[in-house]
């Protein structure tokens, strides 16, 4: 399967970022581009988007990223540094920025904006295993 088409198979089949309501607004092998707005259902008790809301955003960026070299790719290490708070409304985007491999190790940098602002960075460390994506 082309590398560019597994986060597309990815996504149909990932219920939790469906409900998410993510998007992929761009995607070729090495970098993906994901969006979703912030729902009244995503706000925690002071009114603003959960951390979990972004690390969701980027977790799937990274995961859909990791797998574009065409192995299936498992995440062994993540961390978030979250910068400002979102709110209802707030349309934000996730990008893989940065994918070092070696060998079956691989390194993502994932930057989550609200527009042109940083709010989160994510890092993200896969294993990659040997088994192929398949059409």
């Amino acid at each position: 399967m082309k590398g560019e088409l597994i986060p597309y198979k990815m996504l149909s089949q990932d219920a939790y970022s469906q409900g998410l309501g993510i998007e992929i607004l761009e995607c070729e092998i090495g970098r993906c581009k994901l969006g979703m707005k912030v729902r009244k259902e995503m706000l925690n008790s002071m009114n603003k988007a959960h951390g979990a809301i972004t690390y969701g955003l980027a977790d799937t960026a990274f995961g859909f990223t990791a797998n574009t070299h065409g192995k299936y790719a498992v995440s062994i290490e993540t961390s978030i540094n979250h910068i400002e708070a979102l709110e209802l409304g707030d349309y934000i985007t996730a990008e893989a920025t940065l994918d070092l491999q070696k060998t079956k190790v691989g390194f993502n940098i994932v930057e989550v904006k609200r527009g042109n602002e940083l709010v989160a960075l994510f890092k993200g460390v896969v294993y990659r295993t040997s088994k192929d994506w398949e059409e």
